[in-house]
């Protein structure tokens, strides 16, 4: 391991390598200032997270979607339509972040009130900053009052967006919200995108550079596990079974755990915390919005993660909602360990056809340690914990410049990338601008194929391991200096 690397900023390129690979790049004859741009784009640590709340209908998700520059919440008429996704990446003058959409699900029976804040709630917890937003031409209601208290609880930075402020005679509306006592209210119109460029200057203050969790590198912190997977399919019996105790409510009934409970426990001589992350309370007619709180759970859990590890019901087929959580934790890029709970409850015809779904379904992470446990009776969980270990080393494997290039090169040589419209692009050369999850960064003299990379990606993961992590290899297409016109 590079000693610059290891002990200097937890995500970047030691000194002497990235003197090294500089070097490489003006040989090729690069750009040396576009190449260090590239590089501290694809570097990049755990951005910092945004959460956007407020009650139902009052644009939120429409004000997500104008940050992020495209449609990707869902927008409806009618209150409450978010479900899913919850979790965008969004970039503001060159400032990278995520945000993290709560879109008012809309719950009678537990009251509206309840269900704002418990989603409120869960968002804070995940995010380094808060987007308040308020109807203007409503007004603050009950229901804004209550979220106030919670925001100020919390103690995170907040920042007050009036929306719904179509013209001059809006402002007015807004300058009321200064009541809340949260500060200046930004004037915005979600719908137009009036006001929202300062709304985003305000934001970019209030938000940190790089979020103030340090992943792993806390002197004698405990590694962070965030166990997820669908309602009921035994979360909370895995982790009274992996603390020896009762330590949370385990009911048939699906997604008794309200709260996310964060435990410190002793496995293999090592203390692990588990964030345990189980749906809200389902009542009748609510299991729409129960899933929407387990992904808006999920997602807050995996925030404050480095490893997750995914509870996949062995008994029952795999449903869509399985392979959308993995996706989660894919996309959020931690290390991922699949358990298979209820093995035990498995007879030889079922662990065939499970088999055959695995190979079918779960593609997606082929690279992720399989463990095959029963929460019930304690069966394999022993093969938990090296599980763990193996993902987390493979999500800070470091591969040295030298030996990644030298790799790129027989590997190019062996397989050059089809021949389109009369050119053959090239790997010149690339550099693994970070870890946790490894990053990587590959020149090219032209544009490389989706097929192409995954293929990259797959030898990438033959010669130097992986185990248990998501890799990102981004691309970038560079002229020569020499060939621009």
């Amino acid at each position: 391991m590079d000693q610059g690397y290891e002990h200097g900023d937890s995500d970047a390129l030691g000194d002497a390598e990235y003197a090294e690979f500089m070097e490489l790049a003006a040989e090729e004859g690069f750009d040396l200032d576009e190449v260090a741009d590239d590089l501290a784009a694809a570097g990049h640590g755990p951005l910092p997270v945004l959460a956007v709340v407020g009650r139902p209908n009052v644009g939120k998700s429409t004000l997500v979607n104008r940050i992020i520059g495209r449609r990707e919440a869902v927008v409806e008429d009618k209150p409450g339509v978010t479900r899913d996704r919850v979790t965008y990446e969004a970039n503001w003058n060159g400032r990278r972040f995520k945000i993290v959409d709560t879109g008012g699900w809309e719950q009678d029976v537990l009251g509206i009130d309840a269900s704002v804040a418990a989603q409120a709630e869960f968002a804070i917890e995940a995010a380094d900053a808060v987007v308040f937003v308020v109807d203007a031409t409503v007004g603050a209601t009950d229901t804004d009052e209550a979220v106030v208290k919670l925001l100020r609880r919390a103690g995170k930075p907040v920042v007050l967006a009036a929306n719904k402020v179509d013209g001059p005679s809006g402002e007015a509306d807004a300058a009321v919200l200064w009541n809340l006592g949260l500060g200046e209210p930004f004037p915005v119109s979600s719908l137009h995108g009036r006001g929202t460029g300062d709304l985003l200057d305000a934001i970019m203050e209030a938000l940190p550079e790089a979020p103030a969790m340090t992943f792993g590198d806390t002197v004698g912190g405990p590694r962070r596990i965030a166990l997820i997977g669908r309602p009921n399919v035994g979360k909370s019996s895995l982790l009274n079974k992996v603390a020896n105790e009762d330590r949370v409510v385990v009911n048939e009934m699906a997604g008794t755990t309200r709260d996310p409970v964060d435990e410190l426990i002793e496995l293999g001589g090592v203390t692990w915390k588990f964030i345990d992350t189980a749906g809200i309370r389902r009542r009748v007619h609510l299991t729409e919005g129960a899933d929407y709180y387990a992904s808006l759970r999920t997602a807050a859990a995996l925030e404050k993660a480095e490893v997750a590890v995914i509870l996949i019901d062995a008994s029952e087929t795999l449903a869509e909602q399985d392979t959308r959580i993995i996706s989660m934790a894919v996309e959020a890029g931690r290390a991922v360990v699949v358990a298979y709970n209820k093995w035990d409850l498995l007879d030889e015809e079922r662990r065939y056809y499970l088999e055959r779904e695995i190979e079918r379904d779960l593609v997606q992470v082929q690279w992720a340690p399989r463990v095959n446990v029963s929460a019930r009776t304690g069966r394999h969980m022993e093969r938990l914990v090296p599980a763990i270990e193996t993902a987390l080393a493979g999500w800070e494997t470091r591969v040295p410049t030298g030996r990644l290039n030298a790799f790129l090169g027989e590997l190019v040589a062996a397989h050059p990338h089809p021949i389109r419209g009369g050119k053959q692009p090239r790997i010149l050369f690339g550099t693994q601008a970070g870890t946790k999850p490894p990053r990587f960064v590959l020149f090219a003299s032209g544009f490389l194929e989706a097929g192409y990379r995954r293929f990259i990606e797959r030898r990438l993961r033959e010669e130097f391991g992986f185990a248990g992590t998501p890799i990102q290899v981004s691309v970038r297409v560079r002229e020569k200096r020499g060939r621009k016109k």
